[in-house]
């Protein structure tokens, strides 16, 4: 999120003009909508959807299923990270493994 605050910045969808108010970069702004209209358009292109409220809502699902594929996939990652950083753990010296090493009888 930007310092800043709200930016505006107008996009087109299907050749619809947009003022957005983002808190992110115009930059990514307008490339979400770039997506979001490619994804519309190639539903429309295709001829077997032709209202454009219906590759609206279309386009809306592919977005949020790809949303939750990447979820899932940075997900699986962490998980693996994890599972690796326990593995290796035990073979780091102790000052790097996040413990203190224990103190000698006096």
């Amino acid at each position: 999120m930007s310092a800043k605050g709200k930016q505006s910045v107008r996009v087109k969808i299907l050749g619809e003009e947009y003022q957005i108010r983002s808190e992110v970069s115009p930059d990514h702004t307008r490339a979400v909508a770039a997506h979001y209209d490619t994804l519309v358009r190639q539903l429309l292109a295709t001829g077997s959807v032709l209202e454009t409220h219906r590759a609206a809502i279309l386009a809306a699902l592919q977005v949020t299923s790809e949303l939750l594929e990447a979820r899932a996939a940075a997900e699986q990652l962490t998980s693996a990270m994890r599972a690796l950083s326990e593995e290796v753990r035990p073979l780091l010296p102790p000052g790097k493994r996040g413990e203190t090493p224990a103190n000698p009888a006096s």
